[in-house]
């Protein structure tokens, strides 16, 4: 097992490479859509740079899987950091020479990028057990912090860095993190059974471990809990500049939501130590559904914005919830296979979900965009309040057989 001290070192580490790392997609989501109004010939492909970066980062992570086991955490994370660095100077280019499909191109390579960012959460919690892996995924998470202000304020300060090329600069600067994150990641330090290229079993086959129910239910409620925040994030910017708001209200409103889904984790690892995993999860699916109830009230500021923190702290709880879900259902030699698979589930129907966004909204407007949140969160919703009843039931068992 990891020693604590090497376990806290490697939080922080993560946590601070958390900070850079997920300030990119704010930049991404705040302005994708609205560059690609400006770029694209058709309105209804408006949304698609948003859509290519979460298509890049489901294409991504199983390659990022696949290196990690084989060269290890750190080696993978720097040649992640380098391929963001590229991806936003690509950007910065499409931009520049108004090229859409090189501005899409560059958001595509962010997403690869994105795909190691997302595993940190995942690397927090190797060589632990319990309730600390469930407060080391919480205290990674909690980098996101630093990064919903960096990603949106870099958004206002850079939009006009270039008067002739407006927004270059924004996805300018997303180049400038990924460099940034290269030498706080050189301090990432692994756990010695964690060495690349040591021998290991792999333990049981994938198509074995996917029947276990637990595993099954973790997956669904990571994937439902992303799935929808990034299908409502993606059209938001958008809507709020239809109902005549400016950019930088969309872009304080992306801020607040992200601010949102990263500052429950504080406390989010304690609230599943002493209410369970599949509670916590519940919870979060309910505050998304009430995201999607405001946000039907009114279109003023305060129902774009309120609804947008509600989606941010139901994500928070959904998928720290589900991850920590998915975290007990494999051994140490399982979990590349297995967080990969997981992560190439979710961030492929998060893909689907933010290219559908934008045509959704297009065709159907705003409205339509938040009564579908309702049937996805039922469909997980009591499967997971059933498994929390369960395990319940099977704790207060055995302490009745230990007393």
């Amino acid at each position: 097992m990891v020693g604590e001290a090497l376990a806290r070192r490697n939080t922080i580490v993560l946590a601070l490479a958390q900070s850079l790392g997920a300030a990119g997609p704010p930049i991404i989501i705040s302005l994708g859509g609205i560059v690609g109004q400006m770029l694209s010939p058709d309105p209804t492909l408006a949304t698609l740079p948003v859509s290519l970066y979460s298509l890049g980062v489901a294409a991504g992570t199983i390659p990022a899987a696949l290196i990690m086991r084989r060269f290890g955490r750190r080696s993978g994370y720097l040649l992640g950091a380098a391929i963001g660095a590229f991806s936003g100077l690509v950007a910065t280019f499409g931009i520049v020479s108004s090229a859409f499909a090189i501005f899409c191109l560059g958001t595509f390579m962010a997403g690869f990028y994105g795909s190691y960012v997302q595993s940190y959460r995942f690397a927090a919690a190797d060589g632990l057990t319990g309730a600390l892996k469930s407060r080391a995924i919480s205290s990674v998470m909690i980098g996101g912090l630093a990064a919903a202000v960096i990603g949106s304020q870099l958004v206002i300060w850079t939009r006009d860095a270039f008067p002739q090329a407006p927004f270059a600069g924004s996805f300018l600067s997303q180049a400038a993190l990924a460099l940034l994150a290269l030498p706080v990641l050189m301090q990432l330090r692994a756990p010695p059974e964690n060495a690349p290229g040591e021998r290991q079993s792999g333990g049981r086959p994938l198509l074995q471990i996917l029947r276990m129910p637990r595993l099954i239910l973790a997956i669904i409620a990571g994937v439902v809990s992303y799935a929808l925040m990034s299908f409502v994030m993606t059209a938001a910017p958008m809507a709020m500049v239809g109902c005549g708001f400016t950019v930088g209200e969309a872009a304080l409103g992306i801020q607040w939501h992200v601010l949102a889904m990263f500052a429950p984790s504080f406390f989010t690892g304690s609230l599943m130590a002493r209410f369970g995993k599949e509670r916590v999860t519940a919870v979060g699916l309910l505050l998304i559904a009430a995201s999607g109830a405001v946000a039907l009230m009114g279109l003023e500021l305060a129902h774009f914005w309120i609804s947008l923190i509600l989606l941010g702290v139901g994500w928070n709880f959904g998928f720290i919830g589900a991850t920590a879900m998915v975290t007990d259902c494999h051994t140490p030699e399982e979990r590349g296979k297995v967080q990969g698979f997981n992560d190439f589930l979710v961030f492929g129907t998060v893909a689907a979900a933010s290219f559908s966004a934008g045509t959704l909204l297009t065709a159907s407007g705003w409205e339509l965009i938040n009564w579908l949140i309702f049937p996805a969160v039922a469909v997980v919703l009591v499967p997971l309040l059933l498994s929390a009843a369960r395990r319940d039931a099977e704790n207060r068992g055995a302490e009745n057989r230990g007393a």
